[in-house]
This record gives C-alpha cells, structure tokens and sequence, in this order.
C-alpha cells in the first residue's frame, strides 16, 4: 500500500476523520516528503515515545529522531514532553493537521497552495466527515457581554471562566482566514490551551500569553462580530476559535455547505422585546453570522431554529431590544473531552480503529 494512503488512513481514525480524496493526496505529499510519510505509518493518534516509533520503524533511534524533528518544527506530528523524555503523535485533521502548519500565516507560494488545497478538501469532503452524526465536535459559547447578570449560568457556558481554568494559553493565527481571505476580521485571534499550546509557542507557531491578554483578544473579537466556538464538552477546552461565516471552517459547514450538525448552538437563543425595538437592522445587517434575524413590519424577528445562540446581536443592538434566553431544550453536552471523542466515534463508526491505534 501507498505511504500516503496508510498515513490517511491512520489518520481517518480520528474524530473529525480523513476521507480518501485526490486533494487530500495532494496535501500530504506537501506536508510529508516520502520518508518522513513512511516513518508517520508507525505513528498514531497517541503519544508514543522515540524509542518506541524508532523500534516499530526499523529505524535507529537517532535516524527516527532526525525525521521526527524537522516534522514537529513543521507542525505536521505532535511533539509532547514529559521531563527529559520526547513523546510523538499523528495529529487528527481538524483541529491539528489543517491549522498548524499554517498558524505563522501565508508566507509562500507552497502555504498558498496548501490554503487552497484545504478548503477545496472541506467543501468536497472533510466538511461532511467532521460534521456530527449528530454530536458535534465543537460547540458556540455566547459573548460575555451578552449574557445577563441575573441569568443562571454554568461555568462551561461563560468563556471568561473556560480562560480562568486554562495552565497555558497560546495565541496564534486564525488559519482560515488567513489561507480563505474572505472578509477583513482580525486574524491573531485562535486561543490554544494546555499541551498543544506548549507545543506550539516552543516551534514559534504561537506565543504565551496571559489570562488578561486572553480576555483582550476575546473582547477584540466580540466587537469585530466572530463567534467563539470551542470544544464540545464541560471538561477544559483545547482551543477557543473566534470564527467568521466566511472563512472558518466551523463556521462555513452550515454557513455554505449546509451541513446542520457541524457544531452545537449555545443552551442561549435570541429573544426580542418588541416594544424596544425600532427596527434598525444592526442585529440582521452587520452582526448575525447566520442569517437568523429578519426586519418585518420595522420589527427584528428571530428564526429561533437557525439561531446560534452566540449573542453577537444582543451587545451590538442600541435600543437593548435583544436578549439572550436560555432555551426550552438545549444540545446535550458531553461531560469531558475523552466522552465527546468516545460518543462522535461510536456514531461515526471509527471508535475501534481509534482504540486500536491506542494500543500501538
């Protein structure tokens, strides 16, 4: 078999999955040289020590490592340290595969080429393949500012409490907008946590910053009119991304390809007071990424089945007229990261292949 196919095929195990397509062949043959390709077929989806990829491969341990390195500093595998020792994994390809190697921005001809190969992926296969079936891998958490001070709300449902719980941030590029350049939204906007940060500010992908700076770029993206989206589940996240309808691939698999369960609204929708509202338009015109709200008879009028709940109208209405509520029956969360990941698998097949792949 093909290098190339048998590293896809590892990495379609993942939850967001690697569907077989020529473009994706593409992308992995200017990701991967040959050799580095046939080492990353003895990887997988977890980390793996050097001496263990080494003796799976043939390789010395010393001939392993001077792939394994130029690879991590491309940000094309994973590379975790515990101590003095390297630990060295495959990276799924949403979120990892796709953002990393672009989070420094478009530099070259070849970045170019790889932004463009990648959104003609997502909007003929990856889009479909990370969607949910039905639980999705991300999730929309509402703007601060939105939520009422009077409304109960659970940790996981305020994004200034997901920043207080991080040990590490790292902030970085916006790989989509910077490959789609759709629209003029700032890009140093996509917030990483935990290991992956660590990983990413040490390559010079990312650089550390602090909770306040964290907050900034939070507030700096609510009054640009980006949704905060982030992993699916109560436990710590390990992104935040602040997303355009335009660009960003979370984003743009309901805004442009349709696809209804590519992430989960908020447990918040819009509700407009009537006798506030003078019609203005801001909230339908400039601020709704879906397209939700409509003028009629000089009312806003919220379509609370397309409503996100991401609360980008309430701050931006003059009037006060719009408010986040919570609604009747909102999307089921799972509890950790490790439940999401074992509930998207076993609804899209793949949680064998994965648990294999954990056994090395």
């Amino acid at each position: 078999m093909d290098v190339y196919e048998k590293l896809r095929e590892l990495l379609d195990a993942s939850p967001a999955g690697a569907p077989a397509s020529p473009v994706f062949d593409k992308i992995l043959k200017i990701l991967f040289t040959p050799e580095e390709a046939a080492l990353a077929t003895h990887m997988t989806l977890f980390p793996r020590p050097l001496a263990a990829i080494a003796e799976g491969s043939g390789l010395s341990v010393s001939e392993a490592e001077k792939l394994l390195e130029p690879m991590a500093d491309k940000a094309v595998i994973m590379c975790l340290e515990k101590g003095s020792e390297k630990l060295y994994s495959l990276l799924p390809t949403i979120p990892g595969l796709f953002e990393f190697p672009l989070m420094r921005g478009i530099t070259n001809p070849t970045q170019e080429q790889l932004g463009r190969l990648w959104d003609e992926y997502h909007r003929e296969a990856l889009g479909a393949s990370f969607a949910g079936r039905p639980t999705p891998i991300a999730r929309v958490i509402p703007v601060e500012q939105a939520l009422d001070a009077t409304t109960r709300v659970h940790p996981y449902e305020e994004i200034y409490a997901l920043i207080e719980a991080a040990d590490f941030i790292g902030l970085t590029q916006c790989a989509c907008r910077v490959s789609i350049k759709a629209c003029d939204k700032p890009t140093e906007v996509c917030l990483i946590f935990g290991s992956p940060a660590r990983f990413l500010v040490k390559r010079g992908f990312a650089r550390a910053i602090s909770r306040d700076e964290a907050r900034a770029v939070l507030d700096r993206s609510e009054a640009s009119g980006l949704v905060h989206t982030s992993t699916n589940s109560y436990g710590k996240p390990s992104f935040i991304c602040n997303c355009c309808p335009c660009c960003c691939t979370i984003l743009t698999c309901r805004t442009q390809l349709g696809l209804q369960q590519a992430f989960s609204p908020s447990a918040f929708e819009a509700h407009v007071e009537d006798e506030a509202c003078t019609g203005c338009g801001i909230c339908a015109d400039e601020r709704c990424p879906v397209k939700a709200i409509t003028i009629e008879q000089e009312q806003a009028v919220v379509n609370k089945e397309t409503c996100i709940g991401c609360g980008l109208c309430v701050t931006a209405c003059p009037t006060e007229a719009l408010a986040l509520v919570r609604r009747l029956t909102p999307s089921e969360v799972p509890g950790t990261t490790q439940e999401l990941g074992v509930k998207v698998l076993s609804e899209k097949g793949r949680l064998e292949r994965y648990i294999n792949q954990s056994k090395g």
